[in-house]
Order: C-alpha cells, then structure tokens, then sequence
C-alpha cells in the first residue's frame, strides 16, 4: 500500500469515527427533551437528564475525531483543503458555531434557575445536535452530487446549490439518522424506562432515515442525484447501506439495543464510504467537469514520510485513550455510575 492510500484511507476512517461517535452525541442532543423531559415531570426537580447522562462521559472527547480529521486533511491534502472549506464556508461555520452553542447549553444546563432557563438551554442543546447532523448531510449530499468548481479550481455554495431535492433528501437522512443513533446509544446506555422510550424513537427515526435515502436513490436513478465514476463499489455500498437500515429497524423492533446501536453505527460510518469508493480515484468531483483526484490533492511524498512518523504515535494514542474512556464509564447510568449532568 502507497503513502497517498494509506493516508487517504485514514482521512476517511477519521470522518467515519467522527460520525459514529459524534452522532450518538448529536442523537441523544436532539432527543434529550423526548427522552428525559417525562422524568423532570414525574420527580418535579428538573434533574432528569437521562440522554444527557449517557452521553456525558465522551460527548467532547468524540470530537477528537473531528479534530484529527481537520489535522490529517490540512496536513496530508492540503490541496483539497484549500478547494473544499472555503466553498463550503457556511455550512462549515454553522456546524462549529453549533457545536461550541450545544456543548455549553449541555454543561450549563443544571446551573438554569427554574424551568424557564432550563428550556432555553434545552433549546440551544437541541439545535447544538440537529445544526451539525443536518449540515453534514448537506455535505455529503453537495460532494456525491458535486460541485460548481472554477477552472481555477475554487467553487461556491450558494441556495442554488443545497436546496435540490437530493442534497435535501441527504440532509434529512441524516438528520434522522443521527437521532436514531443517539437513540440506540441512550437505550444502550440507560434504565429500562428510558430505554423503552428511546427504542421506539429510534424505530420511527430510523425508518424515516431509510424513506429520505430511498428518495436520494430514487432522484440518482433520475439522473438527479450523486455522480459516481466507480459505479459498481457505489451500489456494492449502498446495498451495505439498505442491510444496516433494516437491521437497525428490526433490532429495534425486538429491543436488542446493542445490535441496534452496532446497526446504526455501520449506517453512519457508510456515507464516508460511499464518497471514497464512488468517486475513486477522485475526491471531488465537479459539475462542471473539472474533478480533483487523489494524485493532485496529496501533498508531496517527503511530506508524507514526516506526517507518518507522528501518526504512528498520534493515532494509537486517540484510539488508546477512547478505549479506556469507554472501559471505565461502561454500564448505565443510574446503576454503575450516577448523574452527570
């Protein structure tokens, strides 16, 4: 295996972890009234955190990932990087400013003085999840369409652009998507009350997710949707994408939660997939004909060596320090460790 594909295999590892982790986190923002608003009800404390309890112990260390994926794209592509964020400038700003406004809202949430405050927090940690799920999906949808690129090589998103019914119909899948994620984690995660109520969101969510992707396969088949040159790995995946869906619907039909939550994870992590496989040997590719291929991204070989020196350390590290996270904060909450937030 190259440098430039070992390089550019975990650029795409890192955006998948990054969806996997960080959409749970997403998930359980966005359902956190559904999920938790009953308990606060029911005790009249205003303490019941159920979906944020589950998520509290890695909510900011699974964005890590985002962060090494940013390090590894400006570092090993920065030709890509400097064609792609700035086109994508506001829908990038908007997925940051969501994050720091959601994050906060989840930390700050407990200090409000009544009900009133605490749903304005609520309110800001809903949309902390929903801004950057729906973002992403507009992401993916705008690259498997492609985009308005220059000849000079820059391009620009405009209204024009993110709202045709494909890169909608992404947008909505996953939105949908990461919430039935979070979903299957918090069920994963919580008392069987809670989880009870997020397994049945979880079936609709994931449903709904499977209807907006069949209508994002439906508008492809029109010749209104992604643009492929590996058409064959692109519908190998997307038949990986059908199977995850109804996994996921039958697990949480039949309450198996860890299968459930194992199901909407491969579901998250495809989408990076089918944007490697289906636009092979190209990372992006252009509507108006001028695609960008691995080979002009990469930065140079010598480049390479150097960034793989800190990489054997960097990634291992990452992937050491999430596992022990995940090791000592396993269990529910609520039996093997308290409240969090």
């Amino acid at each position: 295996m190259s440098l430039e594909t070992a390089w550019l295999a975990l650029l795409g590892l890192l955006l998948a972890g990054y969806f996997v982790l960080g959409g749970y986190d997403y998930g359980a923002q966005m359902l956190h009234p559904l999920l938790s608003g009953r308990d606060e009800q029911e005790d009249g404390s205003g303490a019941g955190n159920a979906a944020l309890d589950a998520i509290a112990p890695f909510f900011l260390g699974n964005e890590v990932w985002l962060v090494a994926f940013a390090g590894v794209l400006f570092g090993a592509f920065p030709h890509l990087e400097g064609t792609l964020l700035p086109g994508l400038y506001p829908l990038i700003v908007a997925i940051l400013a969501a994050l720091v406004l959601g994050n906060a809202a989840v930390q700050l949430r407990r200090r409000a003085g009544g009900a009133r405050g605490r749903r304005v927090w609520d309110v800001l940690i809903v949309a902390g999840g929903a801004v950057p799920a729906v973002c992403w999906g507009l992401v993916v949808g705008l690259l498997l369409h492609g985009v308005p690129r220059r000849a000079d090589g820059s391009f620009h998103i405009g209204a024009g652009e993110v709202f045709t019914p494909f890169v909608l119909a992404c947008g909505a899948g996953t939105l949908a998507l990461f919430a039935a994620h979070g979903a299957g984690f918090v069920a994963l995660r919580s008392g069987p009350r809670t989880a009870g109520r997020a397994r049945r969101a979880g079936r609709t969510l994931i449903a709904a997710s499977g209807a907006a992707a069949l209508a994002a396969l439906l508008l492809t088949l029109s010749g209104a949707g992604a643009s492929m040159t590996n058409r064959a790995a692109a519908a190998g995946v997307t038949l990986a994408l059908a199977a995850a869906f109804g996994a996921a619907w039958w697990f949480f039909s039949t309450a198996r939660h860890a299968r459930a939550f194992a199901a909407t994870a491969v579901a998250a992590a495809l989408p990076v997939l089918l944007l490697g496989a289906g636009h092979y040997p190209y990372l992006l590719i252009s509507s108006a004909g001028h695609g960008l291929d691995v080979e002009h991204a990469v930065t140079d070989e010598a480049t390479l060596r150097i960034l793989s020196v800190f990489g054997v350390f960097v990634v291992p590290t990452i992937l050491a320090c999430q596992a022990v996270g995940w090791w000592v904060f396993r269990g529910r909450t609520g039996l093997r460790h308290p409240g969090y937030f």
